[in-house]
């Protein structure tokens, strides 16, 4: 019997949004989704096809989820991948840090709330957050300050919509979306050998939304090359600080 490609996707007709998804990560996640049957909708700043709109704004977010459950009269699969902005205490001003949270942390949580009652049977929610939720450079308090929240906010939705939905996060590590291949201390500081590209994430939330990853949920997932479980010293293992 001969098998048709609508039988084999993953996620035929699943319903999907994607915040932040008209480029990097946001939009390879949208556009594998797509490669599988799903329905996508994204909510973007940028202009395009896609709803476009703040998600910082209340009204933003409730005119959104208005217009797609118009159309659907539920979803499977929520990304909440928008981008906050980075500042670091030095220039961030307080309505800047504000702006930060509001992207990062308040509009996911939002988002979901507008959605709960709309969950299908299975549903799944994944949060973007950052490998900055667990260590940070100088001068980026506004990022990492959402990314840590999002992480945060991801177990406490686990345990609140129990039998309504998984819900897990992902942190990314370096991921150059421009597909750019690195050679020398760029790609070797990396225990997993290269740089990481939008492919890498995307894998694993399509994975976290199957039934394949039906016993997981309130988990976060660092994907990083490895570069959070690499000891630094100066001095040891050929690693120097230089320019102090």
């Amino acid at each position: 019997m001969k098998i048709e490609e609508a039988d084999i996707l993953m996620f035929k007709d699943k319903v999907v949004i994607v915040t932040g998804g008209a480029k990097g990560i946001g939009k390879c996640i949208a556009d594998e989704f797509r490669s599988q049957g799903a329905i996508v909708y994204v909510i973007d700043k940028q202009e395009g096809e896609h709803f476009v709109g703040d998600i910082s704004k209340k009204e933003v977010l409730e005119a959104f989820a208005s217009k797609m459950l118009s159309k659907h009269n539920k979803v499977d699969v929520i990304i909440n991948n928008a981008l906050p902005i980075m500042k670091g205490i030095d220039e961030c001003t307080y309505e800047e840090f504000q702006y930060a949270l509001s992207v990062g942390v308040t509009a996911p949580f939002y988002l979901v709330k507008l959605f709960m009652p709309h969950l299908a049977e299975g549903a799944s929610i994944i949060n973007i957050s950052s490998s900055r939720d667990r260590m940070s450079q100088p001068q980026t308090e506004s990022y990492t300050a959402a990314k840590g929240g999002i992480a945060a906010l991801t177990h406490a939705l686990a345990v609140s919509l129990s039998g309504k939905a998984r819900v897990n996060s992902i942190s990314p590590g370096w991921i150059d979306t421009a597909y750019t291949i690195y050679e020398g201390s760029d790609a070797i500081q990396q225990p997993a050998g290269r740089v990481g590209n939008p492919m890498d994430i995307a894998n694993m939330v399509l994975f976290l939304c199957s039934d394949k990853a039906g016993f997981i949920t309130g988990e976060n997932i660092c994907i990083d090359g490895g570069m959070t479980k690499q000891m630094i010293y100066h001095g040891d293992c050929g690693w120097k600080l230089e320019n102090i």
